[in-house]
C-alpha cells in the first residue's frame, strides 16, 4: 500500500479555525536548554501575516484530520544595499508557523506545506524566500537547509525587557518628541532606505492602527524643534540623535512562558508575596507574571547617529518601558509585560538596549534561498550589515 498524499489547501477561516489553534497547543514543544515563549493566537491563528502586503495561510489534511499548517507573506524590501536603486531592492517572501501534528512527522507533510508556499510565491514573482528559527531548532533548521536548498543568511539578535512596577529614568538632558507620520516615513525613507529589509511599504506599517508612533531622541538645549524634523526636505538634523517606532503587538496575539529557570519561579512568586504584605520592598526590581498569557510592545526602526547616540537609544528604550508601564498614559496596555526588539547581530546597538539574558535570544537564526536565476553563491558571499529593518508585520 502506499503512502497517502495529504491535501494542501488554503486555510478557511470558519472551518478550520478551532482545528488549527488545537493543532497549535499540540505541536507546544520548545527547545529544552532555555527559556520557551509560546504564542496564544487569542482566536486569530492568520493575526501574524493578516497585516502584511500580501499573505497566505495553507493548511493540510490527512486522514479526515487537519495535521499541518504553514503561512507565508510577501513584500518588497531593500536586498543588496551596495546597489543603487531600484536594483537594491527585491521581492522576497517569508514562511513562518510551520506546524505538523506529532502524531503524523516524518510522513513528508511538512515538506508538502514548504513547497507548495514556494509554488505561491514563484507565481507571485518572489525574488527570494526565506525563513527564521531558533538557533538550536535542529528539525526546522535541517528541513529548510538540508532538503530546500536554504543558506544560513543572519543571526539577528531577540531582546527582550520586562515591564516592572518602578519607572526607568529618562535623563533630564535628553529631549523626546512624537513625530507625525509624514515626519516619519521621511526620515525613514532618508535614513533607512538602504538598510537591509527595509520595507518599502514602509508608510503602510507606520499608518497601520498597532502602530502607536515614532519618537526622536536628541541632547536637550540644542535649539530645536520637533517640527526640525519635518518633510520639506531641507532640514537638518542634530549631530547626535535616535529614533525608533512602536508596535502593540499584543492586540493580535498574546505570549506566553513555557520554561523557565527555578529560580525565575521562585523569583516571581516571591516578589508577589513581597508586593502583598511588604510594599516598601516595591524598590526592588519586580518581576511579571510571564506565566499567564501576556501582551508585548515591539520596538523597530531603531536608527542612532553621532558618537553620543547610544545614550539617546538607552533613553528612548527607557522612555517605551515607562509608557508600557503608566496606567495613566493613552499608550499603556495592562497586559503589556514586556518590550521587545531585534537588532542585526553585529548591530554595536545592543548593548545600549535594556534586555534581560535569559529572556533574550542572542541569535536567531534566518535562512534564505534564490527562486530565480540569481547564483547562490552571491548570498554566501555578502557580509553581514550592522543593522537590519525588522518588520513588526512579521514578528
Amino acid at each position: 500500500m502506499g503512502i497517502q498524499e495529504p491535501i494542501i489547501r488554503s486555510y478557511d477561516g470558519v472551518a478550520d479555525r478551532g482545528r488549527v489553534e488545537d493543532l497549535e497547543r499540540r505541536c507546544e514543544v520548545g527547545p529544552s536548554e532555555r527559556v520557551f515563549l509560546f504564542t496564544d493566537t487569542m482566536g486569530d491563528p492568520i493575526c501574524r501575516i493578516r497585516n502584511s502586503p500580501m499573505h497566505k495561510m495553507l493548511v493540510a489534511e490527512l486522514d479526515n484530520q487537519l495535521v499541518g499548517v504553514i503561512q507565508g507573506s510577501i513584500k518588497v524590501v531593500t536586498f543588496h544595499p551596495n546597489k543603487p536603486p531600484p536594483k537594491d531592492q527585491a521581492k522576497v517572501g517569508y514562511l513562518l508557523g510551520l506546524r505538523v501534528s506529532p502524531l503524523y512527522r516524518r510522513k513528508g507533510i511538512g515538506s508538502s506545506l514548504v513547497r507548495r508556499l514556494e509554488e505561491w510565491f514563484v507565481c507571485n514573482d518572489v525574488d527570494y524566500a526565506y525563513m527564521a528559527t531558533e538557533k538550536d531548532n535542529q528539525a526546522s533548521a535541517g528541513l529548510f537547509m538540508n532538503k530546500f536548498g536554504y543558506i544560513k543568511f543572519r543571526t539577528p539578535a531577540i531582546l527582550v525587557n520586562p515591564v516592572r512596577y518602578r519607572p526607568c529614568r529618562v535623563s533630564s538632558g535628553v529631549e523626546i518628541a512624537k513625530l507625525r507620520i509624514e515626519e516619519a516615513e521621511y526620515l525613514y525613507r532618508r535614513c533607512m532606505a538602504s538598510t537591509e529589509f527595509f520595507s518599502h511599504d514602509i508608510d503602510k506599517v507606520l499608518g497601520n492602527k498597532l502602530s502607536l508612533g515614532t519618537w526622536v531622541a536628541y541632547p536637550r538645549g540644542d535649539g530645536l524643534r520637533v517640527g526640525d524634523f519635518g518633510s520639506n526636505g531641507d532640514e537638518v538634523v542634530p549631530s547626535n540623535w535616535a529614533m525608533l517606532s512602536v508596535w502593540n503587538s499584543g492586540e493580535l496575539f498574546n505570549l506566553r512562558l513555557g520554561k523557565a529557570p527555578l529560580s525565575c519561579l521562585m523569583y516571581a512568586k516571591s516578589w508577589k508575596l513581597m508586593d502583598r504584605f511588604l510594599p516598601c520592598f516595591k524598590l526592588l526590581p519586580s518581576m511579571p507574571d510571564f506565566f499567564t498569557p501576556f501582551g508585548f510592545y515591539f520596538m523597530y526602526g531603531l536608527h542612532h547617529e553621532g558618537p553620543l547616540s547610544g545614550k539617546l537609544v538607552r533613553n528612548l528604550c527607557q522612555f517605551v518601558h515607562n509608557m508600557a508601564a503608566n496606567s495613566s498614559s493613552e499608550y499603556s496596555s495592562k497586559n503589556c509585560k514586556v518590550v521587545v526588539t531585534e537588532v542585526g547581530g553585529c548591530d554595536p546597538v545592543k548593548r545600549y538596549i535594556p534586555h534581560w539574558k535569559w529572556l533574550s535570544c542572542s541569535e536567531d537564526l534566518w535562512c534564505i534561498k534564490p527562486l530565480k536565476n540569481d547564483s547562490l553563491h552571491e548570498l554566501t558571499k555578502t557580509h553581514p550589515t550592522k543593522s537590519l529593518f525588522v518588520d513588526p508585520r512579521e514578528v
